[in-house]
């Protein structure tokens, strides 16, 4: 499934927000996602390699470019929410915000994360990745003494609440304003 990112590429967006946006894609599957996903996904011993390669992605433009360390975000949709979680879980310390949408993760893995800033979108109605697992991953970052944002879209599927999360009036300000202390 393809969704659309568009919004950090619109001129009044890039007026307002400067930035580089990368936006990897995998080979298939960023990480083994069963669909429909009805169970918590449990963190990999490892990151997956496509995952690895995202993250080479990133130090590339970071080495060739000018960009603020301070202030380096993730978001992805659906299996791409499934790999932020997998970052957050496994490498939680150098990004300034997240942002996952109809993603699942591994809620006892993930307590390290909460001390970033983290936005979660879900669908209600989702069948693909069931919004339990949004849930979860709330309840267990709070546990943990987190204070993620979490919006569920009531009557909303899959790929619908991602859309509306993505139009968020208020995300682009939330995540600019982001950003890791030192």
């Amino acid at each position: 499934m393809k969704y659309d990112v568009s919004l950090f590429i619109r001129p009044d967006v890039r007026e307002k927000y400067p930035c580089f946006v990368v936006v990897p894609q995998a080979p298939g599957a960023w990480i083994g996602v069963p669909i429909p996903c009805d169970k918590p996904i449990p963190a990999p011993k490892k990151i997956p390699p496509s995952i690895a390669l995202a993250l080479e992605i990133l130090k590339t433009v970071s080495n060739e470019y000018s960009v603020d360390e301070r202030r380096v975000y993730l978001s992805g949709a659906s299996n791409g929410a499934c790999a932020v979680w997998c970052l957050l879980e496994r490498e939680p310390k150098p990004w300034a915000a997240a942002v996952p949408l109809s993603g699942a993760g591994d809620p006892s893995s993930i307590a390290a994360a909460h001390v970033v800033p983290i936005w979660v979108f879900h669908g209600d109605k989702d069948p693909t990745i069931l919004v339990e697992r949004s849930r979860e991953m709330i309840t267990a970052l709070k546990t943990a003494g987190g204070t993620p944002k979490y919006t569920e879209y009531p009557g909303l599927g899959h790929a619908p609440a991602i859309a509306k999360g993505y139009t968020e009036r208020k995300l682009l300000p939330w995540l600019f304003e982001q950003k890791l202390k030192g």
